[in-house]
């Protein structure tokens, strides 16, 4: 694949940065230590509180923002005026692509504490600047999959609808609805999110629209005729018997489906189903909505319950809005010289935030059932019989994205690599990581 031109795209993602980026590029390169070969790593030092995996999500954005991280004659304009960085520095920008090499986890891989989820290598100049681009995406994404996650094992076979654009920033919601439908929901009501990344879209009415017309039947006819008798009507505006009845009266026994959103949900869900029944629609559907979480959904399972819409809590990650992932140097060469041999370097602080030195790959070792009994992190070689459990993929070669795939392919990704996890991973009780993470670190301190 040819490598792209540097003319700067008309979305630059070069200023989603935090300050202190630059200000190391540039003694970085006043150092000279700037072209030395580095290799920055992606993980995380524990799962959120209650989580017993964690699910890597973001990462066809991340390759789209690397894509676009070029800066623009305004940006270093404004980089200038506000005295963020040199002129030499400056005009290390106006040439910026990213060059080198990115592999990672696929996307909706599951993780664990420790997983080497992305790996970038290039000049510690070239590499250094992702960081925070690279972070943001993957913590936000990477947490709305997890929770999104904990609720599709809940729900089981029953769809889920995201709808949570009304409870997040709008460009977080869009995210939000990737990462969701990447982890198990199958539509969402955003429009932008199917817009931009192909998700299905599906919304009706909400009780506005009965509150506008004279009365409820005149509602439930006005929606009826304009989209078909295949509709989902919302019934708990008023009297949820009495907009059963007239619901019916109006559609027919074809009435598609019927929403609730508010009350004791399993008990009007029981009540709805046994009135539907007799009046002669079994086959009309019940979506429930109304601040559902995975603790919800779960205690919904024996419900007369279609399936679920989900806003607030999915796009605040259920509680847990971040995954706390790090960008960390682990390696770098001795010297300039392209051919030095890297060296692992780490951070050696008290208090939890030591890392690993070393370009590290992940795999999952697997029992003779094919559960996963433990995440295997190593630098070196790879043993014989994890040589085909490798979880890392190319993203990225010599600045050329290699590793852009389908949405459906990541959303696939996710079911296999939790269906592999042991069955205590899916409960919603609190616990460790459901599988531990095992270290294989060579001898050797070159790499």
């Amino acid at each position: 694949m040819d490598a792209a031109p540097l003319t700067a795209p008309a979305q630059s993602t070069a200023l989603l940065t935090d300050r202190y980026e630059l200000t190391m590029l540039q003694a970085a390169l006043r150092s000279g230590a700037a072209r030395r070969r580095s290799v920055f790593e992606v993980f995380t030092r524990r799962l959120p509180e209650g989580r017993r995996y964690g699910v890597t999500a973001g990462t066809g954005r991340v390759l789209d923002a690397v894509e676009s991280f070029r800066f623009t004659t305004p940006q270093l304009d404004w980089l200038s005026d506000q005295g963020v960085v040199d002129d030499t520095t400056l005009a290390w920008l106006a040439d910026y692509r990213f060059r080198g090499d990115i592999r990672g986890y696929g996307e909706g891989e599951c993780y664990f504490p420790g997983s080497p989820l992305m790996v970038v290598e290039g000049s510690f100049a070239e590499a250094v600047i992702l960081e925070t681009v690279i972070l943001s995406i993957l913590n936000y994404d990477s947490a709305i999959a997890a929770a999104a996650s904990r609720m599709s094992a809940a729900a089981g076979s029953r769809p889920l609808i995201e709808m949570g654009a009304r409870r997040a920033h709008e460009q977080a919601a869009v995210s939000a609805a990737r990462a969701a439908y990447v982890a198990g929901f199958s539509a969402t009501s955003d429009l932008q999110a199917g817009f931009r990344y192909g998700l299905p879209t599906t919304g009706t009415s909400a009780h506005a629209f009965t509150l506008l017309h004279d009365s409820e039947r005149d509602a439930f006819t006005a929606q009826v005729a304009s989209m078909g008798r295949g509709t989902t009507l919302l019934i708990d505006t008023y009297d949820l018997a009495e907009a059963v009845r007239t619901a019916i009266e109006v559609a027919g026994p074809e009435l598609g489906a019927v929403r609730i959103d508010s009350g004791d949900l399993l008990m009007l869900a029981h009540r709805v189903r046994r009135q539907l029944d007799e009046l002669g629609a079994e086959k009309t559907r019940i979506t429930v909505t109304s601040d559902l979480d995975e603790y919800a959904i779960a205690a919904l399972g024996s419900a007369p319950v279609d399936g679920y819409g989900v806003g607030t809590s999915l796009v605040t990650g259920s509680g847990q809005p971040t995954c706390a992932m790090v960008y960390k140097l682990v390696a770098r060469a001795a010297s300039d010289d392209p051919d030095a041999p890297l060296v692992p370097v780490a951070k050696r602080s008290a208090g939890g935030k030591a890392s690993r030195g070393g370009r590290k790959w992940g795999a999952r070792r697997l029992d003779p059932e094919g559960v996963a009994e433990a995440e295997v992190v190593g630098t070196g070689p790879v043993p014989t019989e994890l040589a085909d459990r490798l979880l890392q993929i190319p993203l990225i070669t010599g600045g050329a994205v290699v590793g852009r795939e389908p949405l459906l392919a990541a959303r696939e990704r996710h079911l296999r690599s939790r269906a592999q996890l042991p069955i205590s991973a899916t409960q919603l009780s609190k616990g460790e990581p459901v599988i531990p993470t095992d270290y294989l670190v060579p001898a050797e301190r070159n790499l």
